[in-house]
């Protein structure tokens, strides 16, 4: 059994697959207690492997399934993810914090790294349990930005996105925005991810 807090069918609203339409599968818990953490995943049910596949086959349109939370790696192994393949046909994507290893056979990886977000939360370089990240999607509140292109995960095809830190203050947000497309423009390594889901009233 595991611990679901919710399935839904949406459209991806930042990173790399913006705007492709995907089956969320949002676990419950996650192993940090960012303040800054803009998701209420506490709660959930336990599912069954059967009941999750289930859920996720009332929109057999999609190509992909995201796992995330929550923080997924607490949850899921390798047999899971056989079973999600074997069963939907689906590619899988995980959105992970990277201190946990997770399966070798998820097709796209989404590292969120929280390291230099809080105090606390000091950069993680050395914490990062994951091998490979296929996109490494930092949230920018102004912090140093070398360290994430340090981490040995990252490979030379690894896309490097940076998202400015939402506020609903909207004329903070305007000015964490103003402040990560000066960053991305001066630093074209990176990509500018936005939340476009909240522009378009989605989850």
């Amino acid at each position: 059994m595991r611990i679901i807090n919710e399935i839904f069918y949406s459209l991806q609203g930042e990173g790399v697959h913006t705007g492709i339409p995907m089956v969320f599968v949002r676990f419950s818990g996650c192993n940090l207690r960012c303040p800054f953490c803009d998701t209420a995943h506490q709660s959930g049910r336990e599912m069954s492997d059967m009941e999750i596949i289930s859920r996720i086959m009332l929109y057999p349109q999609s190509h992909w399934i995201v796992l995330t939370g929550g923080e997924p790696s607490l949850f899921i192994d390798h047999d899971f993810i056989d079973l999600l393949h074997h069963h939907t046909g689906m590619k899988i994507a995980v959105e992970t914090n990277g201190t946990h290893p997770i399966p070798g056979n998820i097709d796209w990886v989404t590292l969120s790294p929280k390291g230099g977000m809080a105090p606390g939360l000091e950069y993680p370089e050395d914490k990062i349990a994951i091998c490979h990240a296929d996109e490494i999607k930092v949230v920018d509140i102004g912090q140093e930005l070398s360290p994430y292109f340090k981490f040995a995960c990252r490979q030379t095809d690894t896309i490097m996105c940076l998202q400015p830190c939402y506020v609903s203050d909207p004329e903070m947000y305007a000015s964490n925005l103003q402040r990560t497309i000066s960053r991305v423009e001066a630093d074209p390594r990176w990509r500018l991810s936005l939340q476009t889901h909240r522009y378009m009233g989605i989850r």
